[in-house]
Formats: C-alpha cells, sequence, structure tokens
C-alpha cells in the first residue's frame, strides 16, 4: 500500500524547501529575466484556463516571466509550440500534454539545452527527459467516482435491492491518466459487476471499448445514445460512470433525449471530475450527481515550487516515487489529494473556499 503524505504536512514541506531555495543567492529571477515556458493542452475546458493563469501568476511571485501556450487540443500543435519556446531558450518547461507520446524527440532538444521539465497533471511518456511530476492521486479520483455510485446504490452496506444497470466511460486514450482513473474504479465495481449486482448491459467494460477521445463531451453524449438506444429500449439505466465533467454533461443530454429527467423517470447517478462551474450547476440542479474536485490552485501553486527549487538545483518535495513510470523510468511525483463532490458539499467546499463564487452559479 502506498504510503501518502498529508497535503498539509507536504505543502509545509514544499514551502520549506521553497523558501531555502530562495536564499540560495543564484541571482536567477532578481531582474525578471528567467523564462518559463507554459504548455496547457486546450481552452475548450475552463480548468486549464485557470491553470494557465494561476501558473503565469504564482512564476511571477518568484520574479520569473512566462511564456503561455494553449495547443487546441492537437499534439502536433503542441510540440510545436514546446520546441519555439525551447528555440528561443526558456529556462524550463511546464508541460500538460495533449498527448503524452508525442513528446520525445522534443524533450531530448530540451535536454541537450539544460532545460528542465515537469510534467503538469498529465503524465508524459515514454523518455527519460522529465523532471518532476505534479498532479492530483489519480488512483483516488477513480475510486471517489467508484464507491460514489456504490455507496449510493447501497452496494457497500447491502441496502440496495439490485440487480443494478451501469456504464463505463474513460477518458482519452492517450492521457496516462486515463488508465489510472479507469483501473481504480474498476478495482472497486468488478466485484459487484462479476455476482451479478451491477449489469453492464453494452457489455462494454474493457479500458480500450469505453475511451473517449479528447474528453470529448459531444463524443460521449453520441456512445451514450448508441447504447440507450441498443440496449436500454423499456430498461432502465442506474449509473454512468463518467470520468470528466464535460463527459458528464454530454452523457446527461443523451439521457434526456431519451425521457430521463422527466416524472416518473429520474436521471442515473452520474459521476464527474474538475469541479466546472457548468457541472456544479447541473449537481445544484439535482441533474448532475458528483463531481471530483481537484483544486487547481494548490497545483499550479506546487508546480510553481517545483520550478523555483529545481532552477536553484534543489530537489523539490516529493510524495512518490513509485507509482509514475511513464514507460523510461519512474519519475518522482508530488500527487495532491482529490475531493468527491456532490449537493451536499459543493457550497461548503467549493464556495467556502473561494474556488468558486457563489454568483457563478445563479
Amino acid at each position: 500500500m502506498r504510503a501518502r503524505t498529508t497535503v498539509a504536512a507536504a505543502l509545509s514541506t514544499v514551502l520549506a524547501l521553497s523558501l531555502s531555495a530562495c536564499g540560495d543567492n543564484t541571482g536567477e529571477g532578481d531582474d525578471g529575466t528567467v523564462n518559463i515556458g507554459i504548455a496547457m493542452p486546450t481552452k475548450t475546458s475552463e480548468r486549464w484556463i485557470n491553470d494557465g493563469q494561476d501558473m503565469v501568476k504564482n512564476l511571477k511571485v518568484f520574479g520569473y516571466k512566462s511564456t503561455l501556450k494553449y495547443a487546441d487540443d492537437d499534439p502536433k500543435t503542441q510540440v510545436s509550440q514546446v520546441e519555439d519556446m525551447i528555440s528561443e531558450g526558456v529556462d524550463a518547461l511546464v508541460i500538460a500534454s495533449v498527448d503524452g507520446h508525442a513528446f520525445k524527440g522534443v524533450l531530448d532538444k530540451a535536454r541537450d539545452a539544460h532545460i528542465p521539465v515537469i510534467s503538469y497533471d498529465r503524465l508524459i511518456l515514454d523518455t527519460e527527459n522529465v523532471d518532476y511530476y505534479a498532479s492530483f492521486d489519480n488512483e483516488e479520483v477513480g475510486e471517489q467516482q467508484a464507491l460514489f455510485i456504490a455507496e449510493r446504490l447501497g452496494l457497500v452496506n447491502g441496502t440496495g435491492k439490485g440487480p443494478f444497470t451501469v456504464e463505463l466511460f474513460a477518458g482519452s486514450s492517450d492521457d496516462n491518466n486515463t488508465r489510472f482513473f479507469f483501473k481504480a474504479a474498476m478495482d472497486i465495481l468488478k466485484p459487484y459487476i462479476a455476482q451479478g449486482d451491477l449489469i453492464v448491459r453494452s457489455g462494454e467494460t474493457d479500458l480500450d471499448e469505453v475511451t473517449t477521445r479528447r474528453w470529448d463531451g459531444v463524443l460521449a453524449e453520441k456512445r451514450m445514445n448508441r447504447i440507450l438506444d441498443a440496449d436500454y429500449a423499456g430498461k432502465r439505466i442506474d449509473a454512468v460512470l463518467s470520468p470528466y465533467d464535460g463527459m458528464s454533461l454530454g452523457v446527461i443530454r443523451a439521457l434526456k433525449k431519451h425521457g430521463y429527467g422527466t416524472a416518473g423517470k429520474p436521471l442515473p447517478l452520474v459521476t464527474g471530475q474538475d469541479a466546472e462551474i457548468p457541472s456544479i450547476k447541473s449537481i445544484k440542479a439535482g441533474e448532475q450527481s458528483q463531481t471530483v474536485y481537484k483544486d487547481t490552485r494548490k497545483l499550479a501553486l506546487i508546480t510553481s515550487y517545483m520550478v523555483n527549487a529545481v532552477l536553484h538545483d534543489k530537489k523539490p518535495a516529493i510524495t512518490d516515487e513509485e507509482t509514475y513510470h511513464n514507460g523510461r523510468k519512474v519519475v518522482p511525483a508530488y500527487l495532491l489529494q482529490p475531493v468527491s463532490i456532490d449537493k451536499s458539499n459543493y457550497k461548503s467546499v467549493l464556495v467556502g473556499s473561494g474556488y468558486v463564487d457563489s454568483s457563478d452559479l445563479d
């Protein structure tokens, strides 16, 4: 079992190391000439817009400039952007990849230019030229989604009168997180499926059958429509394992087209991830059931500490040095803890922490 450092303790360690690094008088950042390249995947999700802005803001506190680029979910565009930043002489790279497999060649150039690379939230694969990884506990994300379904259906305590039906969705096949989310969720759900308490009427239970390219809500909607038409005529679906809010809303659109959400035909349980405002509104309205909150403000802060440490030849604080093998090496990681959110706690956790303004949910 992996040892998990508490967020409070780890944040304290990171801050201490960061302040120590600042005391190492290298002169870097003092005149604002140190430039950090930030490559984010897309602007179609509000979380990535916020991640990029928070990274720029936090790095500015350290006295660093930033070059922030978005790739419109195109791996070739993102590789080209990173290559340009290397040519421009950035001092470090922070990359949230569109396709984790796409960076081997370009990061060879980063190595040759002595540019440290931090993989942000999505692990970069198939290259030794990744120094550190900052993310959330991806196994915990999948566990929280699956446990929400199992608990709400009464499977955990044996009060549920099943069998219940469930359909499974996963994220993009080129995102390493997809594998962690889905495996952790299925470790919880598979026993119930095996003993007949949960039934997947589509029969689609393998990861390669349920992935959704680029986490696309439209593609999730199309697949949900197909499954409902083919496998649920005259039958009810009780739960949908959805790994991301944008997909969850697509699933709900399909369900509504098939009469769910009306009197006598309530929506099934639908999970999610990222606590995006449209999904929090949906939870508030009683449609989407759950999401997993990942405080990306903390992720941007931790990553900025990492950048500052490596630029001062310090080892940043790490919470996991075993789990994240990218195909070439184990990448030392700092993992933050996610939080399951539903109608009972979205106000106290999201609004109470300032992550979401209550006026945004009206």
